[in-house]
């Protein structure tokens, strides 16, 4: 595994790799993805064994515009219309599966639709256009765990599991994309993210939002109960910290560890987010406590990715109130 900075040369050497079967971790403008053939059932595979991720967990497919998948899924007008708005960009659109596609089944988990995205990141473009296949991409982290937003997260959560990670700088939006299932008659959003519910609204109008999501079958990445979770147990909507907790901040606040957004700005909060639940998941410490982040814009994503960081993990460990 090494790090190389993302040049014209060292993109056209990770197409190779990806085209070989190879794992190769890029950045988007949400977060790190861990990228490989995915039409190559080894390929694919080998993320699932590299992230330890279940394998009933979907991956979302990149390719370089919405022509690149004509053939992977079914593209009704409403999803030509989110392309046109909002791709390339942060939103993943879960589709029906074309009868043609050549997509592993293993990337879809076996269902009959395909999460599918084009990424805004000119790291991630270039490399998708450069390669001729598409790309499984999940977060390029070990499954469960905080997601990387730099090319040095990658390397200290996946070591020697990937053959190259593409280093294009700090991840810009921080959340991971917003999830919007157009396979039903009615819009879902599974998961919500970089682009948000109104935006979604906007655009289609009535859009649902999913329930409860059975643990062994979720339709979409990110739609496991405890995800995205730090080591240290979190406690939301804190005010002030416990004894032994860091209490990571939003708006003005003194003696915070870390604060997301001393502005309250809800943009800068979703770009800090996982860098800095990493950097206070740390020994000093015996927990996270998190302050209030508003239910709206992108602190729907926020709050999404920090409920599930605190959930009951799988392993039964206790986590604070």
């Amino acid at each position: 595994m090494s790090i190389v900075p993302a040049t014209a040369a060292t993109i056209a050497d990770a197409a190779a790799l990806l085209s070989a079967g190879k794992l190769v971790a890029f950045p988007t403008e949400t977060v790190y993805g861990l990228g490989g053939d995915a039409a190559d059932d080894n390929a694919v595979a080998a993320i699932f064994a590299a992230k330890g991720r279940p394998t009933f967990n979907p991956l979302i497919v990149h390719g370089p515009g919405l022509s690149s998948f004509e053939t992977s899924v079914v593209i009704d007008d409403r999803a030509r219309l989110l392309a046109s708005l909002f791709w390339p960009g942060p939103l993943t659109m879960v589709l029906p599966r074309h009868a043609k596609s050549t997509v592993s089944l293993l990337a879809s988990a076996g269902l009959d639709s395909i999460a599918v995205r084009v990424p805004s990141h000119p790291v991630a473009l270039a490399l998708l256009r450069a390669t001729s296949v598409l790309v499984a991409g999940p977060s390029a982290n070990p499954s469960g765990r905080i997601s990387p937003t730099t090319a040095q997260h990658v390397a200290d959560g996946l070591a020697d599991r990937v053959a190259m990670i593409l280093d294009g700088g700090p991840c810009a939006v921080g959340v991971e994309s917003t999830v919007i299932d157009l396979c039903g008659r009615r819009p879902t959003l599974l998961r919500p993210g970089g682009i948000t519910l109104e935006a979604l609204r906007d655009a289609l109008g009535s859009v649902d939002i999913a329930g409860p999501v059975q643990p062994d079958g979720p339709r979409s990445p990110g739609m496991l109960s405890s995800h995205y979770a730090p080591a240290l147990p979190v406690r939301l909507n804190a005010r002030d910290a416990k004894p032994g907790e860091a209490l990571l901040a939003f708006g003005p606040h003194d003696g915070a560890a870390l604060n997301l957004s001393p502005s309250a700005d809800l943009a800068e909060a979703a770009a800090n987010l996982f860098a800095m639940l990493r950097a206070l998941d740390d020994a000093r410490y015996q927990a996270i406590a998190v302050a209030p982040i508003p239910e709206s814009g992108l602190g729907l994503a926020i709050n999404d990715r920090l409920r599930r960081a605190a959930a009951p993990r799988p392993s039964g460990k206790t986590l604070l109130p």
